[in-house]
């Protein structure tokens, strides 16, 4: 089959883009951004990059399926002929995944408002440890495993990030629901998204229609420490397997400790122990990641086991068990377990200056992050830089449990507001109000209406960093690029 993607060099359409050429199709695509690295690597494996978008080009390629990229939308040349024409079958890239890679696999979706990308490669590192060869595709880059995106052997798990946001412009129904799950990682539950959510409920409302199809020889894995997701109610026609802190989960994380030497914590599987996990990433929510990664691979391999598919397993130090008895999953291997790029990843490191880029956006995951930096970090003078970019950021939504986030910082500095002229000016985030909020809390804090100035200000305050009288951590948070002040900051510290 010939299969055209438009809007190919995207991270999630790229990498499926290699899925559907390791699946044996003939792939080709168009794009407005067709550079480095994607496009290297999209024409390494044989498919053809076409530069914009050329309706009159798209009818002479005749491809036999178009999938739409999620950042697609009318007005776009090549959806308008496609629309007005109706030449060739269209799809959404959920939907492809689902028809030509999904189907027949035996699937672990991990969803959630927070740690999906972490938790997800977490679950094929630990897969591959055990010396199988899942499939997967990971929505960030990852540095374990190397890649995004593996086809993987199809008698294998495929694990792949269940994300809640909707599929196309045409299909509003969550990416996730065309992922056929057979395990459903529920890391946890909150308010999000707020351009196609109107309120927790209504994301509750996606999740149920998520455990809804989960089969009855299947898993679902839940943070069971969160009330929303306890919220959704009981699901007796599948199993439920519960990680957390608390007494009741079936997988607890008992003795977490952080230091600047790193994080330790112990699994106990229904009272009994089951590893002691050492390791470099931060902060109790990437151990209950760790938690619900272990214990999705460990369900979905003593399945196989029991069904005798797997004689490789002993092999590997994976012993037989009980079909919901994870334990048989060893966990040594977390302790080379490097993380995902721009996930609390440290970018400089000296003895005063100690910079790191986070993807984080949303308020609790800005709390626990800065919460793990106090523990990493004792002693010095932690500045969080913020930028409210996201469809929920932008608004006051969440003003408030930002700002109370925020205030665990010494300093704060706020980029500008991402494209603000699409919104109300009453239902725009406020800086300048989280800023009066925080100083009034004993916060340090300032607003730039540019990236570029708030990079002045920050420059300003911080470098050298020689001269301070504490070490200092500077914390960046975005989901996008910051405009580029990320890399020219840490620029300017190595120059002084």
């Amino acid at each position: 089959m010939r299969i055209y993607f438009l809007g190919i060099c995207g991270t999630a359409m790229g990498n499926a883009a290699l899925l559907a050429r390791a699946s044996g199709h003939e792939v080709l695509g168009s794009d407005t951004n067709v550079y480095p690295p994607m496009s290297t690597v999209l024409a390494a494996a044989g498919i053809a990059l076409h530069e914009g978008y050329d309706p009159a080009r798209l009818e002479k390629l005749a491809p036999d399926l178009v999938v739409v990229g999620n950042a697609m939308s009318r007005g776009n040349a090549e959806i308008e002929w496609l629309w007005e024409r109706r030449a060739f079958p269209c799809t959404s890239l959920p939907a492809m995944l689902h028809d030509h890679v999904l189907r027949r696999r035996r699937n672990v979706v991990v969803c959630g408002t927070h740690g999906k990308t972490t938790t997800t490669s977490l679950a094929a590192f630990l897969l591959r440890a055990a010396g199988r060869d899942p499939g997967f595709l990971i929505g960030g880059v990852p540095q374990d495993p190397p890649v995004g995106a593996h086809l993987g052997a199809a008698a294998d798990p495929f694990v792949i990030e269940g994300d809640e946001y909707d599929s196309a412009f045409f299909d509003k129904r969550s990416k996730f629901i065309h992922y056929a799950p057979h395990v459903a990682v529920l890391n946890n539950l909150e308010f999000d998204h707020a351009d196609i959510f109107r309120d927790l409920v209504d994301v509750q409302r996606t999740f149920t229609h998520l455990v809804r199809i989960v089969p009855r020889n299947g898993w679902i894995v839940m943070n069971g420490d969160d009330g929303n997701l306890r919220a959704l109610g009981p699901t007796p026609w599948t199993r439920v397997v519960t990680v957390g802190t608390g007494e009741a989960c079936d997988t607890r994380i008992v003795d977490f400790a952080e230091s600047a030497a790193g994080a330790s914590f112990t699994l106990v599987w229904k009272g009994t122990r089951w590893a002691e996990v050492k390791w470099a990433l931060p902060g109790l929510f990437n151990a209950r990641n760790a938690a619900m990664a272990a214990t999705a691979a460990g369900l979905i391999l003593a399945d196989d086991v029991d069904r005798g598919s797997s004689p490789t397993l002993p092999d590997v130090g994976h012993k037989a068990r009980p079909t919901d008895d994870p334990t048989g999953l060893a966990l040594g291997a977390l302790a080379n377990f490097r993380g995902v790029k721009r996930r609390q990843e440290v970018l400089l490191g000296t003895p005063k200056l100690t910079v790191i880029e986070d993807f984080g956006h949303h308020p609790t995951a800005l709390a626990e992050t800065l919460q793990s930096l106090r523990a990493r970090y004792p002693g010095s003078l932690l500045a969080a830089v913020f930028e409210p970019r996201t469809n929920t950021t932008s608004r006051r939504t969440m003003q408030d449990a930002i700002m109370r986030a925020l205030a665990q910082a010494d300093e704060v500095f706020i980029g500008a507001l991402n494209r603000p002229a699409r919104l109300r000016e009453d239902e725009r985030f406020d800086p300048e109000a989280v800023v009066q909020h925080l100083e009034s809390q004993g916060v340090e804090a300032c607003h730039a209406p540019t990236n570029a100035a708030i990079l002045d200000k920050l420059i300003g305050r911080t470098l050298p960093a020689d001269l301070a009288e504490k070490p200092r951590v500077v914390a960046f948070f975005s989901n996008g690029s910051f405009d580029g002040i990320i890399g020219r900051y840490v620029a300017a510290a190595k120059a002084t």
